[in-house]
Formats: structure tokens, C-alpha cells, sequence
């Protein structure tokens, strides 16, 4: 069957994470818990494999985790008809420029840790956005595919990929082009495994911020599911010590 196939691949994933990326994981936990002991956020922000979705608001897991979004858009409707076939769409992650001013339109403070996913880690965006971060005194953790990545050119000035641009850069253990399986009358291969992976790398973070926390002296929030009952309850007074704590 494909899918036993597919599930090999994926068990070979989470080995790979385990036996290469736990020095790392810890690394950039020690980052995320000093920071917020010191009473610095942890941002997030993904180019599109729901790793934000994945952590974010998410029963079991932190409070402390804050997503950052930006978007770019342009509003011109006249002659939008007879144009509309000759425009190419606008890909935000591939302008460079836009790291300065997202920082400077951002909440984020010195002191505190970005975490940013991208798999290709190639993207003029996203290392815009590292390098944009670092100078002004935050620290960033990449979630990339290094073996991807290290098959790509930058679309950067720099020349720089994203694992290149940033303090700590875990590996999500995926394969150049995230397709890992090889199909007989496909011609080109079959089932990603990034989401999975760097699902998995991000949760382990998650888990040793708790671990390290715990160890300081200090109790992380952590979101219970509101289909439990009390759920609901139980998150309110959550985010109400968040507010006080900002753990």
C-alpha cells in the first residue's frame, strides 16, 4: 500500500529528528524560556505549512506562543478586467525589503525570540525578515528543510538561506522539494512530509520550554481543549495570569 509507504517515510522523518535535532531543540528552547523569564515574547510566523495553525491557540500547548502576520495588497480596480489575465500575482515572501518595516509595524521588542518556518528556506522574505530581526536585537530560530535548502540558491541579495540568517536552525528532516516518495506512473514524486516535521520539531521546542521553566522556578499556561468540560473556564483565568505573568 502507498500509505504504509508513506508512513515509513514519515516514521524515517521522526527518527532522523531525533537522533540529529535534539541539541538544537534545546538550544532554542534555553532562547525562548530566558527570554520570556526576562519578559520577552515568543513569536511565530510560517510561509504557509500551518505550523502557525498547528501551535497557535492550540489545546496543550503555551500560552506564550504569539503569531505575526503581515500581508501586501493592491487595490486598483480600474481596467481590472482586461488586465487581470496579464498581472502576475504578487508572492509577498519573495519581496525583499519588507523585514525592516515589518519589525518597525511589529510589537516585537530586543529580548525577544521570532521563530520562522519556511521550507525551501530560499525565499527573499523570510530572510529579510531574520536579518531585519537580528539587527534589532531579537532573537530567530529558522524551522527549515536543510537538505533542501542547501540544494537552492537564496532569491535574497545577501545570497543567504533562512538557516544561514538565523541564531538557531532546526531541521524539519525533509527531502529537496518535500516530496519524499518515488511513484511508479507519477512524474514527479508524491506526499510532503514538512508539515509533519516541522510539527514535530516545534512541539519538541514546546516541550522543553516547558521542561526548562519548570526548572527556573516558573509554571508555562497552557491552553486546555474547550470541548472539555470546564474548558472554557479553565482558559479564561489561563489568559488572565498570561496577562500577569506573560508566561
Amino acid at each position: 500500500m502507498l500509505a504504509v509507504d508513506y508512513l515509513n517515510v514519515v516514521r524515517e522523518v521522526l527518527d532522523r529528528i531525533q537522533q540529529t535535532q535534539l541539541e538544537g531543540i534545546d538550544e532554542a528552547a534555553a532562547l525562548i524560556a530566558a527570554s520570556a523569564v526576562d519578559g520577552g515574547a515568543w513569536h511565530l510566523h510560517d510561509t504557509g505549512h500551518m505550523v502557525s495553525q498547528e501551535l497557535i491557540h492550540r489545546a496543550g500547548g503555551l500560552l506564550l506562543i504569539t503569531p505575526l502576520t503581515y500581508s501586501f495588497g493592491v487595490n486598483n480596480p480600474v481596467r481590472a478586467s482586461e488586465k487581470r489575465q496579464a498581472k502576475e500575482t504578487v508572492r509577498s515572501d519573495r519581496i525583499v525589503g519588507v523585514g525592516q518595516r515589518i519589525i518597525e509595524s511589529s510589537n516585537m521588542a530586543p529580548g525577544d525570540v521570532l521563530m520562522i518556518g519556511s521550507v525551501s528556506g530560499r525565499n527573499a522574505s523570510s530572510i529579510d525578515l531574520a536579518l531585519a530581526a537580528r539587527e534589532a536585537g531579537i532573537k530567530v530560530v529558522a524551522v527549515t528543510s536543510l537538505a533542501y535548502s542547501s540544494s537552492v540558491a537564496s532569491t535574497h541579495p545577501s545570497g543567504l538561506r533562512l538557516f544561514e540568517a538565523a541564531d538557531v536552525a532546526l531541521d524539519n528532516c525533509g527531502v529537496p522539494g518535500d516530496a519524499a516518495l518515488g511513484v511508479a506512473g507519477l512524474d514527479t514524486p508524491f506526499g510532503p512530509t514538512s508539515g509533519i516535521g516541522a510539527a514535530c520539531v516545534c512541539w519538541c521546542v514546546c516541550a522543553q520550554v516547558v521542561q526548562r521553566l519548570l526548572a527556573m522556578g516558573h509554571k508555562p499556561h497552557v491552553f486546555k481543549s474547550a470541548n472539555l468540560d470546564g474548558g472554557p473556564e479553565f482558559n479564561r483565568a489561563a489568559e488572565e495570569a498570561f496577562r500577569k505573568s506573560g508566561l
